[in-house]
């Protein structure tokens, strides 16, 4: 199994600008994002970029890092673009979210172990249980609804599904909820038909790439964790990080 991680990291960001270079006890975000999936079973990993100053210092590092262009108008653009220069082929790409400092390998490894099957999917993706009322009504975490063989049916910003016969505040009594971990893995030829696609009604409505996929007859399997990460998108996040450092 020939498995690359790819790594989009953006110099610009509204709420954080610099973002993959911001310091988290003694290492930057990128350095930290490269460090937990070099532990995975992945055979190599990358960070796509569009920027010198982080290019530079992922290279500083020693981590790999392309150039891609800045005017790709998703990080799928750029994992494409980023792929296509390493000159090489792999049975799956997994995109590795460049604001995510503490992704466990064994996140990465559950989507890598889907490709090892005698049929493996087109695309595959992370979920995790819903514990609590403001994860479930938070429109920031994507909830998911599956089929029975875990291939995703819909995603949604808003709780679903919808308990007509129970109060909202009792939902999670009475479902088991799921949520979307931003963690996706491609096939090398179904990356390159998706980034040919063009933005699709539900996509638009709920701000979510991946109904772009769905509503184009793409299937994406999904695998469950358990395990938490935290994501970095605001001082406030970084905050939250740098108290989860010294915690541990």
């Amino acid at each position: 199994m020939h498995a690359i991680g790819i790594i989009p990291a953006r110099f610009a960001s509204t709420r954080l600008p610099g973002k993959p270079l911001v310091e988290l006890g003694g290492q930057s975000m990128i350095q930290r994002v490269v460090g937990q999936a070099q532990q995975s079973s992945l055979s190599r990993v990358v960070v796509a970029t569009d920027d010198e100053r982080i290019l530079t210092h992922v290279r500083g590092f020693g981590g790999e890092a392309v150039l891609t262009s800045a005017e790709h108008p998703s990080g799928t653009d750029r994992i494409w673009d980023a792929y296509q220069q390493l000159g090489t082929t792999a049975d799956c790409i997994i995109n590795i979210q460049g604001d995510e400092p503490f992704i466990h390998p064994a996140q990465i490894n559950a989507l890598v172990e889907l490709f090892a099957r005698p049929e493996p999917p087109q695309l595959a993706t992370l979920v995790k249980p819903v514990v609590s009322e403001e994860e479930l009504f938070s429109p920031h975490l994507p909830k998911v609804v599956r089929d029975a063989a875990g291939y995703a049916l819909y995603f949604s910003r808003h709780p679903l599904p919808y308990q007509r016969q129970h109060a909202p505040t009792d939902w999670l009594q009475h479902h088991r909820y799921l949520r979307h971990i931003g963690l996706y893995a491609y096939r090398p030829e179904v990356l390159a038909d998706i980034t040919r696609l063009l933005p699709s009604a539900l996509e638009l409505a709920e701000s979510l790439e991946q109904l772009r996929w769905l509503e184009n007859g793409y299937r994406i399997l999904t695998a469950e964790t358990t395990l938490e990460t935290i994501g970095i998108d605001t001082p406030e996040d970084v905050a939250r990080a740098l108290a989860y450092l010294a915690r541990q």
